[in-house]
């Protein structure tokens, strides 16, 4: 099975799924699960919009004069300071888990790659928003590069920030998000190179979720199958810590 026909096999899985919801529903004994917040909101965003419907774009005039950070400024760490101090020459991204080619990529190698920007709202679970111009890399080529394998069915993304308890933070995004075509792997704001606070060298921009899943400070993505293995189960940092939505669709 080619991985175009199984990528599109995954989605219309997804679709057929969300069609047999309104049968579901009927069973007493599913309809809790089925509605909950957060199951409610994934199945209502994509019964009601395309697959592949983008988010909001904006005008030049309309970014922000400052994009503030959200989450970490800086994960201070010795590692991540040594990657700093050296303009990230070492610094590298590891995809690996259910891929048929493992890649290591260097962030000039990157730069070579075909790139996407957009203008776009970023929205913070904590109530704020600005709008900026991001510039990266399409998640989707890269996934394409390794060549996912028929299981995998999530994308997880590792990062150099430690958290107060000291878990390093990490994320995840079904195939759905991660083929998305604004999903990008951003590496400049406003055209200029992400600072620390925002994320350097390299952070994930998820534009149809909330601010927590646009995962900073990106060290690895990993193709896996289940989530069951990523932190405590949940797929995410503040899913497992603080009860956070792992679907924060917007």
């Amino acid at each position: 099975m080619s991985l175009i026909f199984t990528r599109r096999a995954i989605m219309l899985g997804a679709g057929a799924t969300l069609a047999g919801c309104d049968r579901i529903a009927r069973h007493e004994t599913v309809r809790e699960a089925l509605f909950s917040a957060e199951n409610f909101h994934k199945w209502a965003q994509r019964r009601l919009m395309a697959r592949d419907a983008l988010a909001r774009e904006f005008r030049p005039d309309q970014i922000s004069p400052f994009f503030r950070p959200n989450g970490t400024s800086n994960p201070n760490t010795p590692e991540y300071k040594a990657l700093w101090r050296s303009g990230f020459a070492d610094w590298r991204l590891e995809i690996s888990g259910l891929v048929n080619r493992p890649l290591s990529l260097s962030l000039p190698q990157l730069h070579q790659l075909p790139q996407r920007e957009q203008i776009t709202r970023h929205d913070c679970v904590e109530g704020w928003s600005a709008i900026g111009r991001w510039r990266g890399v399409p998640l989707a080529l890269l996934l394409d590069a390794a060549g996912m394998k028929e299981r995998a069915r999530y994308i997880v993304f590792r990062c150099a920030d430690r958290m107060g308890d000291g878990h390093a933070y990490y994320e995840s995004i079904d195939m759905i998000d991660a083929f998305h075509p604004q999903t990008i792997l951003a590496f400049a704001l406003n055209d200029q190179p992400l600072r620390v606070a925002n994320g350097a060298p390299l952070r994930l921009r998820v534009e149809r979720q909330l601010g927590y899943k646009h995962a900073k400070y990106l060290m690895g993505i990993e193709a896996v199958e289940h989530l069951s293995g990523t932190g405590r189960g949940k797929g995410g940092y503040w899913e497992d810590h603080a009860g956070y939505d792992w679907y924060a669709g917007i």
